[in-house]
């Protein structure tokens, strides 16, 4: 069965053509542009977890026709477009830690 559910991978090229995988965690768009927030992959699990969580946010732009991810040069933006992103990260998934910690809570509670 496959799973429809699985993360949304996202393979970029850099400059000196070397291949790095991202998972997709979220996309705004709005009247600044198309922006993306990517986390990185890793093969090796210690390497993720010292990663902490780190994501990267990329600009949609159109080059020779071909829509590339670009870096956000403009730091004022980039600081709004990182608390959007946190913003949206809690709604999608504050829900999860809280249910997670409740769950916890209750099996603690179960053991006395």
């Amino acid at each position: 069965m496959q799973d429809d559910f699985g993360a949304d991978l996202l393979t970029l090229v850099d400059e000196e053509g070397n291949e790095h995988e991202f998972e997709i965690l979220d996309v705004i768009d709005n009247e600044d542009g198309c922006f993306y927030a990517l986390m990185p992959t890793y093969d090796d699990p210690q390497k993720e977890v010292e990663s902490e969580g780190t994501y990267y946010i990329f600009e949609a732009v159109e080059e020779n026709g071909e829509q590339q991810l670009a870096e956000v040069e403009d730091k004022d933006l980039l600081d709004s477009l990182a608390k959007q992103f946190e913003t949206r990260f809690e709604e999608f998934f504050g829900d999860e830690d809280e249910q997670d910690e409740e769950k916890d809570e209750n099996d603690a509670g179960e053991d006395e």
